[in-house]
């Protein structure tokens, strides 16, 4: 009998943007969303400027999405938790109904904390740590290896500040916001300073300043600082903050709450994010150029950092607060030119707005800071919307955040192995 041919393949199927988001039932721009976050993959349509998605692929994604948001194919997978902390809506954010990016471009770091914790404002606050909890943590910290990143430090020294504390275990609320105004400056009094006999006093961007930088700050240049700070505070339930409100509802003392964030920060799609960023700026700034650049990391298949976020369709308010302050110190003006350069760039391929990672890479790379500084300012400043996410936990029912798991392996009973 004859071979008979093989029957032919069917064309793989491609769908538009807008045919993807109608599936997924999210806007076109959270489909691009997904992409920057690895989880579709999109080709150029050909001859257009759009882009077209494999329609197996959005459908497994849409699966997944059902299945984790108890079958609403609008969910995300996303789980709700009431909060009266953050608001974000239409590509602003608010603190307890105020503008976020207004209230940190006119308070500091501190006064937006206590503005967070307590929807009061406490002008002029300075947060200061006696000096038992600032030496058990810089000991802690002073023994870890030289080459350790600060966020491993940051955990050393919020776990070494715990054992000081005999009343770490009381969860009123007066007692974990004495707690926050003491761990905060604890973490970055325990950091060394870039300079010797540097490390500070006054305000805390001041004293962080002096441990990521060993170059003099300007005003500007603190403004800046202080600014991060106070628009990093919070953003809704990250996964950082998430696993803050996991361990506050097991009743972890704070400084564990503020570990398990810590711990989760870590992450390359979370606070590590804008070390990504501050290595890719640095390689533009070397080359002059950030198509060659673009091009490299696209070639190995690694998104483009800096770019995008799912909760803003258009650009980050945060980034673009900073951006501004940016834009009047003199000598971020090529690390500025660079960050546009990689926008501009990428639009080409994909339609995304710079993130905040982006613009504290300028501010980094700019002023003599590590890679990793992105991380520490990040970690230090989300320490004070960790205390408030923790603290209204602490008034939940306890072990409420306890999902279902959705069973998927083999239906038993099986054999014992042999």
């Amino acid at each position: 009998m004859p071979d008979q041919e093989p029957a032919p393949s069917r064309p793989e199927r491609r769908l538009s943007t807008k045919e993807a988001a109608e599936l997924l039932g999210v806007k076109a721009e959270t489909v691009y969303a997904y992409v920057s976050r690895g989880q579709l993959s999109s080709r150029r349509a050909p001859g257009g400027r759009s882009s077209t998605f494999d329609a197996k692929e959005v459908e497994a994604l849409a699966r997944r999405n059902r299945r984790a948001g108890g079958g609403s194919p609008t969910s995300g997978g996303e789980l709700s938790v009431r909060t009266r902390i953050t608001l974000i809506d239409t590509d602003r954010y608010y603190y307890r109904g105020v503008d976020a990016t207004e209230l940190a471009a006119r308070h500091t770091y501190e006064e937006v904390a206590e503005w967070l914790w307590t929807g009061q404002l406490r002008p002029g606050t300075v947060f200061t740590a006696p000096e038992a909890s600032v030496a058990v943590a810089r000991r802690a910290v002073a023994a870890l290896p030289e080459h350790t990143d600060p966020t491993d430090r940051l955990r050393v020294a919020a776990i070494a500040a715990a054992t000081a504390d005999p009343l770490r275990f009381d969860l009123s609320e007066e007692a974990v916001l004495g707690t926050a105004r003491i761990l905060i400056p604890t973490l970055v009094d325990a950091l060394p300073p870039m300079r010797p006999g540097h490390g500070g006093e006054g305000p805390l961007a001041h004293r962080l300043w002096a441990r990521l930088s060993g170059r003099q700050a300007d005003e500007a240049s603190l403004r800046v600082l202080d600014t991060a700070l106070g628009l990093l505070v919070d953003h809704d339930l990250a996964a950082s903050t998430l696993a803050v409100r996991v361990a506050a509802s097991a009743r972890a003392h704070a400084y564990a709450a503020v570990s398990a964030g810590l711990g989760v920060i870590e992450g390359p799609l979370h606070g590590a994010a804008s070390g990504l960023v501050h290595r890719l700026l640095l390689d533009v700034l070397d080359q002059g150029d950030a198509g060659p650049v673009i091009a490299d990391e696209l070639r190995s298949g690694r998104r483009i950092p800096g770019l995008g976020h799912r909760l803003y369709a258009g650009e980050d308010p945060r980034a673009r607060a900073l951006f501004a302050l940016l834009e009047d110190i003199p000598r971020a003006a090529p690390a500025l030119a660079a960050a546009r350069d990689i926008v501009a760039t990428t639009a080409r391929h994909t339609p995304l707005h710079a993130n905040v990672d982006l613009a504290l890479a300028v501010l980094t790379a700019s002023s003599g800071m590590p890679a990793t500084a992105g991380e520490t300012i990040f970690a230090v400043a989300r320490t004070a919307g960790w205390i408030a996410h923790a603290l209204e936990e602490y008034g939940e029912r306890p072990l409420r955040m306890r999902p279902s798991g959705l069973y998927e392996g083999p239906r038993p009973p099986r054999p014992l192995p042999g």
